[in-house]
């Protein structure tokens, strides 16, 4: 993790094509509320012109009414009345106005938030494991949290802010050149400072928040990692360790974000006095102007001008502070559009499965279910379709595979698993047997050779149809926020209660599910964190049982179960077995003794393959490691 936080301090950290990723924004804004963002911008148009036509109001107050009235000595103040009820309902106008926007605003934020989570979930429900297998957890989900946090304030108050200040600027710069094109020349100059100030310490703050979102998924990441190991890290003594690995990731956030809000903060401060410098500065020159009678300017005037010149730095400030949130956002949705740019599971497969019977000695698809499987395959020269009766032959014909091309991890694996068969694949960690289990399921594609199911080619069967014909217990379990009945079930959503009981009793499971404080409606949170890993393993293996599949793959199955336990499942794992091709990997030999092969790997390789009793003959590595004569596996 300390390399991790190396790295990140070299990376090129500034957001990347940011007009093309605000136009990614704005297409999910558009996508579904392109209606209700035009009428915002009426009403901000609306709001903006309420205003500017009280300032200009001032004009007429000074010159028309006040003026006048200071000669007369019975001045008549009903025009005036009428006159500033004109302006209270301009104004009153602008207020509605901006009260329908925000509340329009917050509804097309929300929604648009919603559509984007919507789908990064879906669009990670496509990824291939691999990409799990290399991205940090905490930090995918700091894109769900943190990183579209950052968006909401951007469409919500930003954009908004943005429209409302350029529509502000363009018409007070107007109505400025009407009053007085000199004071709007010396206005233009201050201007133009404001905006070299705005573009440098945007620059720097731009640079410092992409980093600070990138190191902010570091620190989540390692947190949940940490969150995940507390165990380990107790029981070795690593607190230390982890806390100091911890602050170094902290301080490079603490460092990106610093900087980043350093720069942000000074901006609105800075352009602030220079608004007031250039208040001053137009009193002045404005002054001379009007009680020279210059250039046709009166003392309503001035105080109108200068009123929008105030108006006029003023969103030019608030479009630099907001350029902030904005430059903070965009980095945020680069690596939300990243994590939507990621290449999804690749499925070119078309034989798909089916629930079958026969009729008339031919194999027909049904939509009952029917425990008999077929696959479904249309022949693409003649559209002509043939049904295969699922019976779980698995063949590898010298296959090679590398998680990287350029290390490859299994050689020349040839095996042939014919139908209801137990195979076995024991040896050293890391040898290869999970990754074996793996290819089985294209969790990841091999470089070469062929695996085929049933005679079929694995690619030409379409992923979900593969994975649906393979039950997998796996030695890591993972049980989800529910009840107990739910979790089974997730082998099968349309399996009935008494289904679910059925293998919950083939899995001995039902012995201490019963003993819950509900039974089977007993819910689970936290991966199961209130049940022994035995009894998580063991929903595992009911999941699997009610699933019954043709094909199951059972890694490590009982490796979390005590022995006299173990005897009892394996009862019911001989019953799920029976009848299905298994593939069962195991560092606890004696529960592949009564296998159909065993097959030994070594670094990549099958260097030996037989029954219990050839191996243990041949007194090669199986001999080995059963009889403990070498290094344990």
């Amino acid at each position: 993790m300390a390399q991790n936080a190396r790295q990140m301090r070299g990376m090129k950290s500034n957001v990347k094509n940011p007009g093309k990723i605000f136009k990614r924004i704005m297409s999910y804004v558009f996508q579904n509320y392109k209606y209700q963002f035009f009428l915002v911008v009426i009403l901000i148009f609306v709001s903006v012109l309420a205003n500017v036509q009280g300032t200009l109001f001032m004009q007429k107050l000074i010159d028309d009414y006040i003026t006048p009235f200071l000669l007369t000595d019975h001045p008549n103040f009903a025009p005036l009345a009428k006159a500033i009820g004109q302006v209270a309902v301009f104004y009153a106008v602008g207020v509605v106005s901006v009260y329908i926007y925000n509340l329009i605003m917050v509804y097309i934020t929300q929604g648009t938030l919603h559509n984007m989570r919507k789908d990064l979930f879906s669009h990670m429900e496509k990824l291939p494991i691999k990409y799990f297998d290399t991205h940090a957890h905490g930090d995918i989900m700091s894109v769900y949290t943190n990183d579209i946090d950052t968006l909401r304030q951007m469409i919500s108050q930003s954009i908004p802010q943005f429209l409302n200040s350029g529509i502000t600027i363009i018409s007070t710069f107007i109505s400025m050149l009407i009053l007085s094109i000199p004071l709007s020349a010396v206005t233009l100059i201050m201007v133009g400072i404001m905006l070299f100030f705005t573009k440098k310490a945007t620059g720097q703050s731009g640079k410092y928040f992409a980093r600070q979102q990138k190191n902010l998924g570091a620190v989540n990441g390692y947190i949940e990692e940490m969150m995940n190991g507390q165990k380990v890290v107790k029981v070795f003594c690593h607190e230390e360790e982890s806390k100091e690995k911890f602050r170094e990731l902290n301080n490079e956030l603490y460092v990106s974000a610093d900087r980043a809000n350093t720069f942000s903060n000074i901006l609105g401060p800075i352009n602030a006095q220079l608004g007031n410098v250039s208040y001053v500065v137009c009193a002045i020159v404005g002054g001379v102007l009007a009680l020279n009678g210059i250039g046709g300017l009166t003392l309503g005037g001035l105080a109108s001008f200068l009123t929008f010149n105030k108006s006029f730095s003023m969103p030019i400030n608030q479009i630099s502070m907001q350029l902030n949130a904005i430059v903070m956002a965009l980095a945020g949705a680069e690596r939300i559009f990243n994590l939507l740019d990621e290449e999804p599971e690749v499925d070119n497969g078309y034989v798909t499965l089916v629930n079958a019977k026969e009729e008339n000695g031919k194999l027909v698809p049904t939509d009952e279910r029917t425990g008999h499987w077929a696959w479904k395959h249309t022949h693409q020269a003649d559209g002509t379709t043939d049904y295969v009766e699922v019976q779980g032959n698995v063949v590898f014909n010298d296959v090679d595979f590398g998680y990287t091309d350029d290390k490859i991890v299994l050689h020349n694996i040839k095996l042939f698993a014919e139908p209801g068969q137990k195979i076995a694949f024991v040896g050293s960690t890391g040898a290869g047997k999970t990754t074996i289990t793996n290819l089985i399921n294209r969790f990841y594609d091999i470089q070469d050779g062929k695996i085929r199911y049933d005679g079929i080619n694995i690619n030409k069967i379409k992923k979900s149809d593969l994975r649906k014909s393979l039950g997998i217990v796996l030695q890591d379990t993972h049980l989800f926020t529910g009840t107990v009945m739910d979790n089974i079930r997730f082998g099968r959503l349309d399996a009935t209660d008494d289904e679910v009981v059925a293998a919950a009793k083939l899995a001995n499971a039902d012995g201490f599910i019963r003993r819950l404080p509900e039974g089977y409606n007993t819910v689970l949170t936290g991966d199961g964190a209130n049940l022994s890993q035995g009894q998580r393993q063991l929903l595992a293996i009911a999941r699997a049982a009610v699933a019954d599949p043709p094909v199951l793959i059972l890694d490590e199955a009982t490796s979390s179960i005590d022995t006299r336990t173990e005897r009892i499942v394996q009862e019911g794992m001989d019953r799920l077995m029976h009848g299905r091709t298994t593939f069962v990997i195991a560092h606890r030999l004696s529960t592949v003794r009564n296998s159909d092969c065993i097959m030994v790997l070594e670094q990549g390789r099958i260097i030996e393959r037989g029954t219990h009793d050839q191996l243990i003959e041949e007194k090669g590595r199986y001999y080995q490691l059963y009889t403990g004569n070498s290094i344990s596996a």
